[in-house]
């Protein structure tokens, strides 16, 4: 894969873990104020502008998505890397994050299936090629 595109992914998968979590964060705030929909639509709508962690979480998922179609057009890029590498990279991180930072519990169980994943998310990133 090429250094821009591989890059271009990585950061990709940070937006995308950034933005779950800053939606989890402002919605904490929205659920004590009564849910997102209990004022309808219009209110949902000014309720996501009107909190700072959901506009930047917002932001980092239209980035993420920016970033993310970069990378995937490279041709040295297969799809069947690129996507389990979004999806296991950003599980692993946002459940450290969780459990870190936010004070999710995770059990024992819990922390040998993140570390599997995270083990699986290293191999299939070392086995892919560079590009001739």
């Amino acid at each position: 894969m090429q250094s821009i595109h591989g890059l271009a992914l990585i950061t990709a998968l940070v937006l995308n873990a950034a933005a779950n979590i800053l939606m989890k964060m402002g919605m904490t705030k929205v659920h004590d104020a009564g849910g997102l929909f209990s004022k309808g639509i219009a209110g949902a709508v000014a309720t996501v502008l009107s909190a700072p962690a959901l506009v930047i979480g917002l932001t980092c998922f239209a980035l993420n998505a920016g970033f993310y179609m970069f990378a995937l057009q490279s041709k040295a890029l297969k799809i069947s890397v690129a996507y389990p590498l979004m999806v296991g990279g950003g599980y692993a991180i946002i459940a450290t994050v969780g459990y870190f930072a936010l004070g999710e519990q995770l059990n024992t169980v819990q922390k040998i299936g993140v570390a599997l994943i995270l083990t699986g998310v290293i191999a299939v990133a070392s086995q892919t090629a560079a590009p001739a």
